[in-house]
C-alpha cells in the first residue's frame, strides 16, 4: 500500500467522521450537550435509505434526500420531547437522557428491523485512477461532497441570519432573546442541521461498508464524538479538521501498524488530548465560575 493510497482513504472515512462531528459541535455550542443519541441518527438515516429503495425501487438520489428530511426531522422531534423540558437542568440529567434515546432507537431499529445485518448496494459504482492506483467512486464523491458541505455550512454560520442567531445563541442564549432570537427555533435548526448531516453521512458510510444494522451508529458515533474534542467541540472548523485527521490516523495505523489497533489508537488520541489540550485543537477554554 502506498502513503497515497492511505491518505485518499483516511479522507474519504475522516470526511464521515467530519460530517457527524460537526452535529455533535453544534448541538455542544448551543445546548451544552453531549448528543450521544446523534450516532444513532446515521443508523436511522441508513436504515431509511435502505427501506425506501428496497421497499419501493425508488432512485438513490430520492431516497437520500427523503432520509435527510425524516432524519432532520427526527432530530427535531427527539430535541422537542427529551431534550427541551430538561433545558434547565444539570448536565448530567441531560447526558443520561441522551443514552436512553440512543438505547430505544437501537432497540426499536432491533424490533422492526431485526438484527441481522442488511446489505445496502453501493450506488457510487465505478472507478477514478490517480497514477498507479484506482479509486473508487464512492471515495472521490465522499470527500468532494464532504469539502462542498463544509464550505457551504461556514458562509450559513459566518453570513446569514440564522447562522448569527445560533452564534448568538451559543454565546448567550438569555441575551439573545432579549435582542429578539428565538432561542427555541434557533436549537431545533441546529438539531435538525446536525440530523440531516449525519443523514448524508450514513450514505457514504454505507456505500463504503455496505453493511447495517441496529447497533451500527455506536462505534461511528463514538469515533466521530473522539473527531469533534479533538478539533475543540462546539466549533465547526475544529469539527472538520478533528474528523479528517482520525480518519488519516485510522488509515495509517490500518497499514502500518495493524487494523486491530485502529480503536486503540483513535481512543489513544482522545486521552492525549484531554490530558495535554482538554479545548481541542481550535476549542476556547472556558473558565465557570462556581
Amino acid at each position: 500500500m502506498t502513503l497515497l493510497y492511505l491518505m485518499i482513504n483516511g479522507l474519504q472515512i475522516g470526511s464521515i467522521y467530519a460530517l457527524v462531528a460537526l452535529g455533535y459541535s453544534m448541538v455542544y455550542g448551543i445546548v451544552k450537550l453531549v448528543n450521544f443519541a446523534h450516532g444513532d441518527i446515521i443508523m436511522v438515516g441508513a436504515y431509511s435509505t435502505w427501506y425506501i429503495m428496497a421497499k419501493y425501487s425508488a432512485p438513490a438520489w430520492f431516497a437520500a434526500l427523503a432520509s435527510i428530511v425524516i432524519c432532520s426531522a427526527l432530530g427535531m422531534l427527539i430535541e422537542k420531547i427529551a431534550y427541551k423540558p430538561l433545558r434547565k437542568s444539570d448536565r448530567l440529567s441531560l447526558l443520561v437522557t441522551a443514552i436512553g434515546i440512543s438505547l430505544l432507537l437501537q432497540n426499536l431499529a432491533q424490533l422492526i428491523f431485526s438484527a441481522n445485518p442488511r446489505m445496502f448496494a453501493n450506488i457510487f459504482t465505478g472507478t477514478v485512477t490517480v497514477g498507479e492506483r484506482s479509486f473508487s467512486n464512492a471515495t472521490t464523491v465522499t470527500i468532494a461532497v464532504s469539502v462542498i458541505i463544509m464550505i457551504g455550512l461556514t458562509v450559513l454560520v459566518k453570513r446569514t441570519k440564522i447562522g448569527k442567531a445560533m452564534r448568538a445563541v451559543s454565546e448567550d442564549g438569555e441575551a439573545a432573546t432579549l435582542m429578539g432570537i428565538n432561542v427555541n427555533n434557533t436549537i431545533s435548526f441546529t438539531f435538525a442541521l446536525g440530523s440531516g448531516l449525519a443523514a448524508i453521512a450514513s450514505v457514504f458510510y454505507c456505500c463504503s461498508y455496505s453493511q447495517i444494522q441496529p447497533a451500527m451508529g455506536g462505534m461511528l458515533g463514538l469515533k466521530a464524538f473522539v473527531a469533534a474534542v479533538l478539533g475543540g467541540i462546539g466549533s465547526i472548523p475544529g469539527a472538520m479538521i478533528g474528523g479528517l485527521c482520525i480518519g488519516v490516523a485510522e488509515s495509517l495505523t490500518k497499514g502500518y501498524v495493524s487494523s486491530q489497533l485502529t480503536d486503540a489508537v483513535v481512543f489513544g488520541i482522545l486521552i492525549v488530548v484531554l490530558l495535554i489540550k482538554p479545548s481541542g485543537i481550535l476549542g476556547r477554554q472556558r473558565n465557570e465560575k462556581v
